[in-house]
């Protein structure tokens, strides 16, 4: 096994599988409470989604030859909520996914520990990859976070539901026996 090449296909599904927590959550919320925000220092989900692509879509681009903090990002303006649609901020939302997914896609195990920069920051592409995952894992927390307060009563759960662990973990030992 080449432990690049599975790191690169590990992080990838992890990717993905962090992106499929903040598309549930965004498909369970009303155009209004896309907009709903806890108090003035606070983001809704709208500024995340914003804040999100924007930072992907800086980082992403040219990934490996050019600074991930790219001179024609705005990141204070990521931080108005001036996007009133859902649906245009799920285009937004889906096209900074797009670079990151497919950069990360194009990358080889040999580019792995090369050296890239962000605002000037020297960063291996390992350290970069792992930087990005966590700062979009604690953006993509916040947007479930506020989708289950919202939601209340209502939330769709989107992992292992309160008081059903023993029969998850039943499913899971069944299903992983057949295979």
């Amino acid at each position: 096994m080449e432990v690049g090449k599975e790191y690169l296909r590990t992080v990838i599904q992890r990717f993905k599988s962090v992106k499929s927590l903040g598309d549930k959550t965004i498909n369970q919320l009303s155009e209004e409470e896309i907009h709903w925000t806890y108090n003035s220092e606070s983001n809704s989900v709208a500024i995340i989604i914003k804040h999100l692509s924007g930072n992907m879509v800086s980082r992403w681009t040219d990934f490996l030859t050019s600074d991930g903090e790219k001179d024609y990002r705005n990141r204070d303006e990521e931080f108005i909520d001036n996007i009133s649609a859902k649906s245009d901020l799920i285009t937004v939302w889906e096209k900074g996914w797009k670079v990151l997914l497919e950069t990360l896609t194009d990358l080889g195990e040999q580019d792995l520990l090369k050296n890239i920069y962000i605002r000037g920051e020297k960063h291996l592409v390992l350290e970069a990859i792992e930087r990005q995952m966590a700062h979009y894992a604690y953006h993509v927390g916040q947007i479930v976070y506020i989708g289950k307060e919202l939601k209340d009563n209502n939330w769709k759960s989107l992992s292992i539901p309160k008081g059903k662990s023993e029969e998850y973990l039943k499913e899971m030992l069944e299903k992983h026996q057949d295979n």
